[in-house]
C-alpha cells in the first residue's frame, strides 16, 4: 500500500472514530453512562483525535496526488470533511467560552431575581447554588446580555400567566410548578448534547394596568453556561411575544 493510500485509510478511520467518540461523549453524559468530566475528557480526547486525522489526510494529499474521482481521493474527501465537522463543534464552544462571562445564573430582573421553591427538591446533586451572585454577577450580565430584560405584557396578570404557560409549552419545557395566584412558573430544560438540566423560574407582576414578566434561568453545574440561559431567555420572552 502507497504512503498516501495507508495515510487515507488511517485518516479516515481515525476521523470516524473521533465521531464516533465526540457522539458518545455527550449521549453517554445524558443517559447516565459517566458523569460528566468524563464526557468533557472523551470530547477532549475526540478533538485531539479528530485533528490529528486531519493532519494524516493533508499528509496524503501532499505526498503525493489523489484524484477525486479515484476511490481513495473520495475516502480522503470523506475523512477531512468528518475530520472538520468533528473538530469544529466543540473550537467553536471553547471560542463562545471565551467570549461569554463565567457565569450560570441570567435573569432578567438583576435587583430581584425570581425565586426558585417547587424546583429546590429536584437540585439535590446541584453544584450550582440557587442564591443570586449579586452586584458583580449582574454587572457582567449586563455587559454580555443587554437583550436580556423584562416583558411588559398590555395584560392583566391571570392573562399574562395564560400567555407566559402557553409559551413555556411552546418552548418545550418541563413544567415543574404552575402557580396562577401566586404568578409563578418554575419548569426544568435540558441542553441538546449532554442533556445537562437547568432550572427556570418565570414570575408575573401587575404593573399598573399592565403586567411585568420576569425571568431566571439557571444551570445546576458548570462555571459557564456558555450563552445557554441568556440564549433560552431571549428565545422564550420571543415566543411570549408572538403568542395572540
Amino acid at each position: 500500500m502507497k504512503p498516501n493510500t495507508m495515510l487515507t485509510v488511517a485518516g479516515f478511520a481515525l476521523a470516524a472514530f473521533s465521531g464516533l467518540a465526540e457522539i458518545s461523549s455527550g449521549l453517554g453524559t445524558r443517559w447516565g453512562w459517566w458523569q460528566f468530566p468524563v464526557g468533557f475528557t472523551i470530547l477532549r480526547s475526540a478533538t485531539i483525535c479528530s485533528l490529528i486525522a486531519i493532519s494524516f489526510l493533508l499528509g496524503a494529499v501532499f505526498t503525493s496526488r489523489v484524484y477525486t474521482g479515484q476511490p481513495w481521493g473520495m475516502l480522503l474527501i470523506a475523512g477531512l470533511t468528518l475530520g472538520l465537522v468533528v473538530a469544529a463543534i466543540p473550537l467553536s464552544w471553547f471560542l463562545t467560552a471565551r467570549a461569554v462571562p463565567r457565569i450560570h445564573d441570567i435573569t432578567t430582573d438583576t435587583d430581584d431575581p425570581p425565586q426558585y421553591v417547587a424546583v429546590l427538591p429536584l437540585r439535590s446533586g446541584a453544584i450550582n447554588p440557587v442564591e443570586y451572585g449579586g452586584p458583580a454577577v449582574a454587572k457582567l450580565q449586563r455587559s454580555a446580555y443587554p437583550e436580556v430584560a423584562p416583558l411588559i405584557l398590555p395584560l392583566p396578570p391571570n392573562r399574562a400567566y395564560d400567555r407566559a404557560m402557553d409559551a413555556v409549552h411552546k418552548m418545550g419545557w418541563t413544567v415543574v410548578e404552575g402557580n396562577n395566584r401566586e404568578g409563578r412558573i418554575e419548569a426544568i430544560d435540558s441542553t441538546f448534547w449532554f442533556g445537562f438540566k437547568d432550572d427556570i423560574v418565570v414570575r408575573i407582576r401587575p404593573e399598573g394596568n399592565d403586567s411585568r414578566l420576569d425571568v431566571r434561568s439557571l444551570s445546576r453545574v458548570g462555571l459557564s453556561d456558555i450563552g445557554t440561559n441568556a440564549k433560552r431567555i431571549v428565545a422564550y420572552l420571543a415566543a411570549v411575544r408572538s403568542m395572540q
